[in-house]
């Protein structure tokens, strides 16, 4: 059996994170990111200041990407970018940059979903020791997101079970800038939780019957408690901060899990695989391993840099999309709403 040498560039944009990536076969030969530290001054991405640094990074990280990779543009077999979910404007530099690639060096243009190719990051060939099978379960968790997903291939998935209201991510960054911790809040709460006692506070959880999430009664329930304890003490933030930031990470990582359980004994598959840039969190993780073990469910969970937006899992999800002849042309358009 011949070794694949199939050449994917990946472009990823839909948020803040420029991305480009050079993957042959399924191995990763570069991964830039350029990330916007800008946001952090308005506790926030702003759309506008988004776009415009993706149209000024975008050429500098491709030439990084083809440098580090020793790859020429003509080399390439097929050009992958997100074409959604995102910020519209986002989407539109990558989307608009990888048309012009394909239509100047002649190679097919592949259209990816983002929170697909999450998910897919897990076939890249150093993102696990050993990537899961069809079909499994997949908790796909970020700013925007929270989902479980059937992914019965790589090309056919289901959503069983979504948030009716907030993501778990923008859950961590509203708590974070409650506690007026730094954005992105998610890292910060993980930091500090570290380090704190995580059955010091409770808040209160939703109850919903199926596999679906809600955040927004947390993220109420956080609000308020801080309120009455800082009209208490106005020190009480400060001088409580890992014991917060502990119990907050605790209350949202159980809701989490407790579906992903549900999930794995209604469904019956014992392979689950996490995904997405909430899938960082030191916490998730190993709850996410030892709980699902102990039922003797398969985990897994894909490096670090492979869970935050980047561009390698865009060029791996475009592999299995190149290997199906599915293609795009030059009609392609950027979609910040895609359902999967």
């Amino acid at each position: 059996m011949t070794a694949d040498t199939t050449i994917i560039l990946g472009i990823e944009s839909s948020c803040d994170d420029t991305s480009i990536a050079v993957l042959k076969g399924n191995k990763i030969l570069a991964n830039v990111v350029a990330s916007q530290l800008i946001h952090a001054n308005y506790g926030g991405v702003v759309p506008e200041i988004a776009s415009r640094n993706h149209q000024e990074m975008i050429w500098n990280t491709l030439q990084q990407a083809l440098s580090i990779a020793k790859i020429e543009i003509d080399q390439l077999d097929g050009i992958a970018v997100t074409k959604g979910p995102g910020l519209l404007g986002s989407l539109l530099v990558g989307v608009s940059f990888a048309k012009g690639l394909s239509l100047v060096t002649n190679k097919p243009l592949l259209g990816v979903h983002h929170m697909k190719a999450h998910i897919l990051a897990h076939f890249i060939s150093d993102a696990n020791k050993c990537p899961p099978s069809f079909p499994f379960l997949c908790l796909t968790v970020s700013g925007g997101h929270t989902q479980i997903v059937l992914v019965k291939s790589a090309l056919e998935m289901e959503i069983i079970g979504k948030t009716i209201d907030d993501a778990a991510g923008e859950a961590f960054d509203k708590a974070a800038k409650m506690l007026g911790l730094p954005y992105p809040g998610g890292p910060s709460i993980d930091k500090h939780g570290q380090l704190g006692d995580e059955t010091k506070y409770t808040f209160s959880k939703p109850k919903i019957q199926n596999l679906d999430f809600s955040f927004s009664g947390v993220k109420t329930s956080i609000k308020y408690q801080l309120e009455k304890w800082k009209n208490e003490d106005a020190d009480f933030v400060e001088n409580n901060l890992p014991d917060l930031c502990a119990s907050i990470q605790k209350t949202i990582v159980d809701i989490l899990i407790e579906k992903c359980i549900s999930a794995t004994k209604q469904t019956g598959i014992k392979q689950f695989a996490l995904a997405g840039g909430v899938s960082a969190n030191s916490r998730l993780r190993n709850d996410f391993t030892n709980t699902l073990e102990a039922l003797q469910v398969k985990t897994y969970i894909p490096k670090f840099e492979y869970c935050t937006d980047n561009g390698a899992m865009i060029a791996m999800a475009g592999k299995f999309l190149y290997d199906h002849n599915i293609f795009e042309n030059q009609e392609l358009c950027a979609q910040a709403r895609l359902n999967i």
